[in-house]
């Protein structure tokens, strides 16, 4: 796995998914690459009065990094003045969140077999590192200016013991290292991190050994690189090695079933024949069950899907990956009654045993539960369940009078309605956390995709004119001062929507001599830059004049000039 060594002000807020591929970037040559038992080595050449903070967005091996680091060091291959290493994963801190507990005694809720070790033995005369794996899991509010903790014997709630020892005023001799996810690495102010590092995943050379070793037909393997190549969003996902599983899953499947010579999969189409794959493998694994038919397949498993999707979107609205059997239960599942529930969590759905062997859940990947989620809305605009749709026409200070009214006129909300409306939450979420359940919601209302899942949803809906409304609105945002990530997704939105207009119009502008005089807008430059650099296309000559006047814009289109042999 690639760990790069980099500055918390990379710490960003897009979308995980919407990352530009980062062998594109122009520093990538100057960076300095870190295998995982160096990881506290090189804090000690900064400052090891400070924390290693490691991001990497889901999937990518922060987990496999940091076990690799610790059988590496229970081998005796690294960190040998480290007298004990601890492990907290902190989907498991979160059962014991709502206590007021010393150190001490956090520390043998997870290593009971410590309570006949003298604690000076312990904190005084040993080596310890501790490290936090999974901080955006973590259901604690993290509060820099709690009150200080000095002792392990001091009771207070569980994240003032997190911040405490971060801050270095609880055990400051010990290490600490913590992973996260993007989103929420910026959780912990850059003044207490040391050492800041990235798991960015498969480099392009990884990615195509990843499908060679995977795909033993060398025919197929060839024909499933090279599709994956020419479809440029697909192959940026793949740097992240769960993602190169599903596309291998589903490539493999359609060249060998249908035999199909064409393969034409927007990202929603893709994760549809992921669910079908899934269903298919469940139901001969246990229910002894062959069953090729689509719509027979889902109908067979409807009933646990949709309580399924419900779960995605009522946690996804929240921003949570990882949940306890209380949030299934709130979504009508019974682990001891749904014996069906058991097939799913092997294929689209893990369970672990957590503290006092408490179950914890999660779907297999976070893109699989930003789909199941946009499944849930789509079927609850057909079914017109508005209530579980209000989300997406509230805001904070929406009065509970204004709800009722908007509950009293659900029956005339139109898609385009909804969609635009999705499409502005999104744009408001600072994290970026409905970015990619908005590209597959859009991609989901075309009737290709309506019809890959017919047993699932019981009535398909013309969304032609829809359709069209949305993309002029999207359209419309696109020439306006919006961000940059939400120029990218918009623009994928087009692309899941089969809206190939916006490209072309880039690709025309890049053609000499059209549209000169016309100034594109900041987001289009945005759009324009990002279509460059995927395309790998070279262009004779680049110049940024062409295109805008503002210096902001500038900036914009300078990453592009890598993509010309000769920049104006």
């Amino acid at each position: 796995l690639f760990i790069t060594e980099g500055e918390m002000k990379d710490v960003n807020q897009e979308h995980e998914i919407l990352k530009i591929d980062d062998a594109l970037k122009t520093q990538i040559s100057q960076e300095k690459t870190i295998k995982c038992e160096d990881i506290f080595n090189e804090l000690k050449k900064k400052n090891e009065d400070k924390i290693v903070l490691t991001k990497g967005v889901a999937g990518i091996g922060k987990t496999v990094s940091v076990h690799k680091f610790i059988l590496d060091w229970a081998e005796g291959k690294t960190s040998q003045d480290i007298d004990c290493v601890f492990l907290f994963p902190c989907r498991e801190i979160n059962m014991i969140k709502n206590r007021e507990i010393s150190f001490h005694e956090f520390l043998l809720e997870f290593y009971p077999e410590l309570k006949d070790l003298e604690k000076s033995k312990l904190y005084t005369k040993s080596k310890l590192a501790f490290i936090f794996d999974g901080l955006d899991e973590s259901r604690l509010p993290l509060n820099f200016n709690s009150r200080s903790l000095n002792t392990v014997d001091e009771r207070s709630s569980v994240d003032v013991l997190f911040t405490n020892l971060v801050e270095g005023n609880l055990l400051p001799s010990a290490l600490v290292w913590v992973t996260s996810r993007p989103a929420a690495a910026n959780q912990i102010p850059p003044r207490y991190v040391g050492l800041f590092t990235e798991v960015r995943g498969f480099t392009d050379q990884q990615k195509e050994q990843y499908f060679r070793k995977r795909i033993t037909d060398k025919t197929l393997a060839d024909r499933i690189v090279s599709h994956i190549k020419t479809s440029r969003s697909l192959y940026i996902m793949c740097h992240i090695p769960v993602f190169c599983w599903i596309t291998a899953t589903v490539l493999q499947h359609i060249l060998i079933e249908t035999n199909a010579e064409k393969i034409s999969t927007t990202l929603t189409e893709m994760y549809i024949h992921f669910l079908l794959i899934q269903m298919n493998v469940k139901n001969q694994k246990y229910d002894g069950k062959k069953q090729r038919q689509c719509t027979k397949l889902l109908q067979s498993n409807r009933k646990m899907i949709l309580k399924l999707a419900k779960l995605a979107f009522e946690q996804l609205k929240q921003e949570n990956i990882v949940f306890y059997e209380k949030d299934l239960k709130k979504c009508g599942i019974n682990m001891g009654k749904d014996t069906e529930f058991t097939g799913m969590i092997a294929e689209i759905f893990k369970k672990e045993n957590g503290l006092y062997e408490r179950k914890v859940f999660s779907f297999v990947h976070l893109s699989v539960q930003e789909f199941l989620a946009a499944v849930h809305v789509f079927i609850c605009y057909l079914n017109k369940s508005m209530r579980e749709l209000q989300f997406f026409f509230e805001d904070p200070q929406t009065t509970v009078r204004q709800k009722c009214q908007f509950f009293f006129r659900s029956q005339i909300v139109k898609f385009h309605e909804l969609t635009k409306s999705a499409t502005d939450k999104a744009m408001q979420s600072k994290r970026g956390h409905l970015d990619l359940f908005l590209r597959f919601l859009m991609g989901i209302s075309l009737e290709s995709s309506q019809n890959l899942l017919e047993g699932l949803i019981t009535q398909t809906q013309d969304t032609t004119e829809s359709i069209r409304q949305t993309t002029e609105y999207i359209k419309q945002l696109q020439n306006e001062n919006i961000s940059d990530e939400a120029s990218v997704n918009l623009f994928y939105c087009l692309l899941e929507l089969k809206d190939h207009s916006l490209y072309k119009e880039i690709q025309s502008y890049l053609s000499s001599g059209k549209h000169q005089g016309r100034e594109l807008s900041s987001s289009m430059c945005t759009v324009l830059t990002y279509v460059l650099l995927m395309s790998e296309k070279v262009l004779d000559e680049f110049s940024p004049k062409r295109f805008t006047s503002s210096p902001a814009d500038y900036k914009r289109l300078i990453p592009a000039m890598r993509c010309c042999r000769k920049a104006l």
